[in-house]
């Protein structure tokens, strides 16, 4: 009784019990019909969120204000430089997905420079470089019509017994990510930074350059997501990840990640990417209008968030 009132006293494990209720609510209106291929897509469309949600995870964990709002534009950037140099040919899916790489990491550190030299907060200087890589992509990817690779698009949709391979290459990503945060000097730096910067600093923290680091550690995830949803959609597009701007900070809050900096979860947000992706297809099987889904996609996030304790969080 203890060990159950203790789990369900960590805010990210309400991301997952939202998931779950969102998925039994759906297969109960369809009369059970369906729940396995619908996780199964959940489990295909939630990886994006994840790749995108650990970047802004270690941003937003710098501190109150650090957060990645040209994470759109920069997706679509990339797509668009993943698949014009892949040019449709398997020999080149490797140089594609560096060029992706190389594309958002330049975003990143183009962030943090325009931040530490204007002396800006980071919302205003991330949504001002947005508006600059969208016109970027604009010019260089508007009309691209160049699809991927075969290998490239059947590796992004290829499953194993049910399961898809991107999903569980993320698994390891995210194991990765928390081995990162938690044991290794980048991932304590960068909460010890959030907690207290000055502190940091006067313990000896590189903050700059962790800053630094995290910033470009966003951006490169946010090419390599604009790469692997190329893949998985058939191609590049200018809007490809206009709804990462919102979903990758609310997937960062509802899974536990204290939007006051110094505390990350990183399990939590794949419970929070699976609870939109599910919460996304529950609307739509109930046939609800585009408008009433935003309403009640809101009202739901503010709910899961204030059963986790939200407002612990926040302080």
């Amino acid at each position: 009784m203890t060990q159950a009132r203790a789990l369900f006293s960590t805010p990210w494990i309400w991301s997952f019990v939202g998931a779950f209720v969102v998925w039994l609510a759906t297969i109960t209106f369809t009369g059970g019909v369906g729940g396995g291929g619908m996780l199964t897509a959940a489990l295909s469309l939630a990886v994006f969120m994840v790749i995108v949600g650990v970047g802004q995870m270690f941003v937003i964990t710098l501190g109150p204000g650090n957060v990645d709002l040209s994470l759109p534009a920069n997706i679509g950037l990339a797509s668009a430089v993943a698949m014009t140099v892949m040019n449709g040919q398997d020999s080149r899916i490797a140089l594609g997905l560096l060029a992706a790489l190389a594309s958002g990491a330049a975003v990143g550190a183009s962030n943090y420079l325009l931040i530490w030299a204007l002396r800006i907060p980071p919302i205003i200087a991330t949504l001002s470089a947005s508006f600059i890589i969208h016109s970027i992509d604009i010019a260089f990817g508007r009309g691209l019509q160049i699809k991927p690779p075969p290998g490239f698009a059947d590796f992004t949709n290829v499953q194993f017994f049910g399961i898809p391979v991107m999903a569980m290459l993320t698994v390891l990503f995210t194991i990765g990510a928390a081995i990162a945060l938690n044991r290794m000097i980048y991932g304590r730096s960068v909460l010890a930074i959030g907690q207290n910067l000055r502190a940091a600093w006067l313990a000896g923290v590189s903050v700059g350059w962790i800053r630094f680091v995290t910033y470009t550690l966003c951006g490169t995830l946010g090419g390599l997501n604009g790469a692997l949803l190329a893949g998985y959609f058939r191609g590049a597009n200018v809007d490809i990840g206009n709804e990462y701007l919102l979903s990758s900070i609310a997937v960062v809050v509802i899974g536990g990640t204290s939007v006051a900096g110094g505390k990350a979860n990183v399990p939590g947000i794949w419970g929070a990417s699976l609870f939109l992706v599910l919460l996304l297809t529950m609307l739509n099987t109930f046939g609800v209008s585009a408008g009433v889904r935003l309403l009640l996609t809101g009202l739901i996030i503010v709910g899961v968030i204030t059963a986790a304790g939200g407002d612990k969080a926040l302080r």
